[in-house]
């Protein structure tokens, strides 16, 4: 028990919350005799964590080290006349750090003139080391924590505006929305001034989360919970969430709060944060209300992703209506649009391209709708009267997609018209060539011809892989964009993975 109450102590002292001051000089007994000084300061209900360095290039260490310094005594003459003067112009141009505040300490104020180096350096106070007494020390470093935490404040709001800001200029993506609560929950925690400590403003410790078909799913996190090494549903966190569900009221104990939810798809959304302080009756008047309008969003966002889903399966089921007339197998428009959507990623394409190819790439046969059963379905080879026939799908597919506004049709029907289109130039319908053929049909062209060759149809058995491979390979630069030919060989093990995927799905 000795040992065990022991453990505990040293481990709350190791996670105390304190100020970080650093003192640079290069004697000793000045160090000695400020932390003497300072040695039962506190502000704040905050103690004071003070740090040492012996020169201006032992002080730019620790501040790499330690970000979060608050203040800095800095002796002028060190290594060199000049050297506390160079470490401030290095701290503001070069670490560009703009909050930590500056004190300069001299003993030979001859060296450093006040005015000048009040003007052309930007430091935040200037003593001489004589005038500084157990009082004016306690004075100016009270002073300069004041002036650290007002800064890092309005730094922690412009950090979670800026995020607001970038967020709002899409706010129904996806991703935009999860930042933008992210955002949100850093000024919200500002304003609230619920932040764990004023030396850690670019963070607050919360998460978002919501219930649904029985598992927690994370939607935004902040602060501590960012860490992938740390157990975000932790035992406590579930306990409060668990009584929050079970009462459908807020939770507020232990310093935690659990605000919870219901949104109008019977999900629970829940809001959960760790602070230090207390939570008045307009703080939590306030997070009830922000909780409710990130609900209101979410559930809005949801409706947008289930017509997006509508979308792409309707796409689907166009695709293999298609497909179906050929007795081809429902799944050949479910791997093209896979490998489409590796190939789009592996070309470095936008997270939208990517996204819409992948939805619209099942659409590239929809002109076979149009095709007699005597030549879709013909087992032999087709004369060249009926392969000019069979041609004309790609024209028809585009005609049938063009007219839409919509961007997912949009790029289907460019995918429909040039998935025929060869590298040399002699596809059809156009005789497009190289980069006049758009990438999206590009790209859906090895998609479609790897899957065809792989998978058997009614005019021909399946090809070995050796066969298909060989037949890409001699295709690079002739039917193929050879870059994208590099790509998927490059990225082939990663393809094969998802549409064996695919095939075992029932």
């Amino acid at each position: 028990m000795f040992f065990a109450k022991e453990t505990e102590k040293e481990e709350l002292q190791k996670n105390e919350i304190r100020w970080k001051m650093l003192i640079v000089d290069d004697e000793i007994r000045v160090h000695k005799t400020t932390k003497s000084v300072l040695k039962k300061f506190i502000f704040e209900e905050k103690k004071l964590e003070i740090l040492s360095a012996y020169s201006g290039e032992g002080a730019i260490s620790v501040i790499k080290e330690h970000t979060d310094i608050a203040v800095i005594l800095l002796d002028v003459v060190m290594e060199t006349d000049d050297a506390g003067l160079t470490t401030a112009k290095k701290i503001r141009e070069e670490l560009k750090n703009d909050l930590v505040r500056i004190v300069l300490r001299t003993g030979q104020p001859g060296t450093a003139p006040e005015k000048d180096v009040i003007l052309n350096y930007d430091i935040n106070d200037y003593k001489e080391k004589t005038e500084l007494t157990s009082l004016k020390l306690f004075t100016t470093v009270v002073a300069s924590l004041r002036s650290y935490r007002d800064l890092a404040t309005i730094e922690q709001n412009r950090i979670g505006l800026e995020k607001i800001i970038i967020a709002s200029r899409n706010i129904f993506k996806l991703d935009s929305m999860l930042l933008f609560v992210e955002g949100v929950l850093t000024q919200l925690v500002s304003l609230l001034n619920l932040n764990e400590s004023p030396t850690n403003f670019s963070h607050s410790d919360a998460f978002f989360s919501v219930f649904d078909n029985n598992k927690i799913v994370l939607l935004a996190n902040s602060g501590k919970f960012k860490d992938k090494e740390y157990n975000i549903i932790s035992p406590k966190a579930l306990r409060l969430m668990d009584e929050a569900f079970i009462t459908k009221k807020t939770v507020e104990k232990d310093g935690s709060y659990v605000g919870i939810f219901k949104s109008k798809n019977n999900k629970y959304i829940f809001l959960y944060l760790e602070y230090y302080g207390k939570l008045n009756a307009r703080n939590k008047d306030f997070l009830e209300l922000f909780l409710g309008n990130v609900s209101v969003a979410f559930v809005n966002l949801c409706l947008n992703d289930e017509i997006i889903d509508t979308q792409k399966e309707m796409i689907e089921r166009l695709g293999e209506l298609a497909e179906s007339r050929s007795k081809e197998t429902a799944n050949h428009v479910k791997r093209v649009s896979k490998i489409s959507e590796l190939l789009a990623q592996a070309c470095q394409l936008g997270e939208e391209e990517v996204k819409y190819l992948a939805m619209a790439s099942p659409m590239h046969d929809i002109g076979k709708i149009a095709t007699p059963d005597s030549i879709l379905l013909k087992k032999g080879k087709l004369t060249p009267d009926e392969f000019e026939i069979m041609k004309e799908h790609a024209q028809i597919g585009w005609e049938i997609l063009k007219v839409s506004k919509r961007e997912i049709l949009k790029v289907a029907a460019i995918v429909a018209h040039e998935h025929h289109e060869r590298w040399d130039g002699k596809g059809y319908p156009r005789g497009l060539k190289k980069e006049e053929i758009h990438i999206y049909g590009r790209i859906t062209a090895i998609a479609d011809v790897y899957d065809a060759l792989s998978q058997k149809r009614c005019y021909k058995d399946a090809w070995s892989r050796e066969e298909v491979f060989k037949f890409l390979k001699e295709g690079k630069g002739k039917q193929f964009d050879p870059r994208i030919i590099d790509l998927f060989f490059q990225n082939f093990e990663t393809i094969d993975a998802e549409i064996r995927k695919i095939d075992n799905e029932k």
